[in-house]
């Protein structure tokens, strides 16, 4: 075998469909397209959702509920989390930083803290939110929920 006899496994390949060149050939005529009407012509594009006159499904089903625009969303951590990366690095404060390097959460995303688990060592913590629970607990211990 060499460069100059390699060719396709048998039956890989079809021949394309030359369609418009004379009657001759059993292609020509209407090309395959049927008989008249917009899908015969140069230049067709059915609209998107077109569904040959009857109701488009984006029609009938009706519309349902809103985004809100004001809408914050926020990366959920526990107070236990917050626990275990204190010990981890042996910190005393804990900031957005840390979080980022921890990989809890991307350099673009909102923290709140909330109150779930348990701490047990005094914290300093800055997030951009915190739930009730969550403070209480924080300020139990002697540290400070700051609000960024």
């Amino acid at each position: 075998m060499n460069l100059s006899n390699l060719k396709p496994a048998e039956g890989s390949t079809k021949t394309r469909k030359r369609v418009g060149r004379g009657s001759g050939s059993g292609l020509g005529g209407t090309s395959t397209r049927g008989h008249k009407g917009a899908k015969s012509r140069s230049g067709y594009s059915r609209k998107i959702g077109f569904e040959g006159g009857q109701m488009p499904l984006q029609r009938r089903v009706p519309k349902f509920g809103f985004k809100n625009i004001n809408r914050v969303e926020y990366k959920a951590l526990n107070l236990d989390s917050l626990q275990k990366l204190a010990e981890a690095k042996s910190l005393s404060k804990v900031g957005i930083n840390d979080f980022i390097e921890a990989g809890f959460i991307s350099s673009n995303q909102l923290v709140k803290i909330l109150g779930n688990g348990s701490l047990t060592s005094k914290l300093d913590v800055e997030a951009n939110a915190f739930s009730k629970s969550a403070v209480a607990a924080i300020e139990s211990l002697g540290g400070n929920a700051v609000k960024l």
